[in-house]
């Protein structure tokens, strides 16, 4: 075929082509609205004008200690204004952001950063001695960099000689940083949780953060000057990407460390935020907050949720409260949120129950994402929309992974047919909005019967008497599996097993009802998602037989 008109002389040059990179938008923002507060942190105010400052100076004092293209770079930082100078500093040096699980062990943080070939480390006095016990243990040996947060008033130790602010002064604040080469370029390095083996490394490119931030600004509605609160952990999935969103905005960050119900109500009446992000587990903290902690607030809150899927009950409540709830849904793979529960006006007028239920659904594909469905894996076939037949989750598009790092076998599994397969489980309603039913793994066969433990789970978190709720697979010598349901309660309630399965079975087919029950707290991530596989694994430990109640 021959070429075109369009196909000669119209040849990319720097003029009509730039790489996409995240980092513009900060560029941009300081630009424009220089003296506009970009960082809040207690009490201390950073322009973006600073913001800026400070992010170059960080690059150029990163290629003074040796670091560049290529480069990881390794951040074990909570919510404070240095994690964000990080997600533009790093980069614009060509080096690659790591940022750690604060919540993780010595040993899984040894192994990713010498995964990681990490030639920098950043990192916070509150987990100085953690990092220290990681480091007994690694093989790398990166330029450590201590970051004294004014803010932390714990105890610990400094782990190096070098301090950030220090650090930051041997930069130029006008450094003249590059944009990537390519926009493939990789931008960060997450890593995946290792529950089933080592923690697997997930690269982002700069095409990818650049989408995946005008996403959310489009998606979250987030318009000029957002004020948004960290109560989403930065190091995961950088944050959801929303460190680049807010600048595309010139946004206002409200820093935080801790997720504490009072502080939160405090920040959010006092800075008038706007927007927050979180799993089920933040919804719940803000609604048990006491009456002394809640503050009324002026202006409605928009609540981005994602991680498990929140039950219909904690919806609606966040709905009385005065938050708009927006389910929004992704994994690691795709730089976190690539899925929203678009709302419709025709669902205003249903009553609240059947609201809920509309807003527990995961929703759409991201207006930055090509492609999204529920496909069989065996045939690569989208199933029928018809809300009942299930099949896996997969994505298609720019939002998507480069891949894991040094690991090509798992890189061609994930992207099997051209599709990354999430390992979600979940049906296809006849609107094309999709609605999980479980992952792969969760799915418990019982007597040859397929059952979800979220749709066990969402009729648990409705008794008015529990605050969480897990469901798993326990072995069972008649069945091959049964139910096991790990029960959390409210403060100050009591209940018995028998009461938790006989509200199951008012709600419930039979075969579908936990026969076990578990008492006591469940174990959490840092991101408030429940450690299933801790529980599957006390399952198999405590059952069969026996009673149908325990306490962890």
């Amino acid at each position: 075929m021959s070429a075109s008109a369009y196909d000669r002389d119209l040849d990319r040059n720097p003029a009509n082509f730039q790489p996409l990179t995240p980092l513009t938008f900060l560029a941009r923002a300081a630009a424009v609205f220089p003296d506009r507060i970009a960082i809040i942190h207690g009490g201390l105010r950073r322009t973006y004008r600073d913001f800026y400052a400070r992010s170059r100076r960080l690059a150029g004092a990163l290629e003074k200690g040796g670091i560049g293209r290529g480069d990881t770079v390794s951040v074990m930082l909570a919510n404070t204004p240095a994690m964000l100078e990080c997600h533009y500093g790093v980069p614009m040096v060509g080096a690659v952001l790591n940022t750690l699980n604060t919540r993780l062990d010595a040993p899984i943080l040894a192994f990713t950063i010498d995964h990681a070939e990490a030639k920098a480390l950043i990192v916070d006095r509150e987990f100085a001695d953690l990092m220290r016990e990681a480091l007994a243990l690694t093989k790398s040996k990166p330029l450590i960099i201590d970051y004294d947060d004014p803010e932390y008033k714990g105890s610990g130790e400094r782990l190096g000689s070098i301090d950030y602010e220090d650090f930051l002064l041997g930069g130029d604040p006008d450094y003249a940083w590059a944009p990537p080469r390519d926009e493939w370029d990789a931008i960060s390095l997450n890593y995946t949780s290792g529950t089933t083996g080592d923690p697997k490394g997930v690269v982002y490119h700069h095409r990818g953060a650049y989408l995946l931030a005008l996403g959310n600004i489009l998606t979250g509605d987030m318009g000029r000057h957002p004020v948004y609160l960290w109560t989403l952990p930065m190091f995961h999935c950088n944050g959801w990407c929303f460190p680049w969103s807010l600048s595309v905005s010139a946004g206002t960050h409200v820093c935080l460390r801790q997720v504490r119900a009072g502080h939160m109500y405090e920040l959010m009446a006092e800075h008038g935020v706007t927007h927050l992000c979180g799993a089920p587990i933040v919804m719940s903290t803000l609604l048990n907050a006491t009456d002394p902690e809640k503050k009324p607030l002026k202006q409605t809150v928009r609540f981005f949720t994602a991680a498990a899927p929140p039950p219909q009950a904690v919806l609606a409540a966040m709905r009385a409260a005065g938050f708009d709830v927006t389910h929004l849904y992704g994994l690691t793979e795709t730089y976190g949120p690539a899925a929203v529960n678009e709302w419709q006006e025709r669902w205003d007028d249903l009553e609240a129950a059947a609201q809920a239920k509309m807003k527990a659904r995961q929703g759409v594909r991201y207006s930055v994402l090509e492609d999204l469905d529920v496909i069989d894996p065996e045939t690569m076939q989208p199933v029928p929309r018809d809300g009942a037949t299930m099949g896996e989750v997969m994505f298609r598009g720019n939002i998507v992974m480069k891949g894991y790092l040094k690991n090509k076998s798992a890189s061609e599994k994930a992207f099997h047919g051209g599709w990354f397969h999430s390992g979600d489980l979940g049906v296809m309603h006849p609107d094309g909005y999709i609605q999980l039913k479980d992952r792969s793994k969760d799915i418990i066969i019982s007597g040859g019967e397929n059952i979800s433990s979220i749709e066990v789970e969402d009729i648990l978190f409705k008794h008015p008497k529990v605050s969480a709720a897990a469901v798993v697979a326990a072995p069972d010598d008649k069945w091959g599996e049964t139910p096991c349901a790990f029960v959390e309660l409210r403060d100050g309630e009591s209940a018995t097993a028998e009461e938790i399965i006989a509200w199951s079975r008012t709600h419930l087919a039979h075969f579908k009802c936990p026969r076990h029950v578990v008492f006591g707290p469940l174990p959490k991530t840092s991101t408030g998602k429940i450690q299933k596989y801790i529980l599957r694994n006390r399952a198999r430990e405590m059952w069969p037989g026996g009673a149908s109640t325990a306490s962890l």
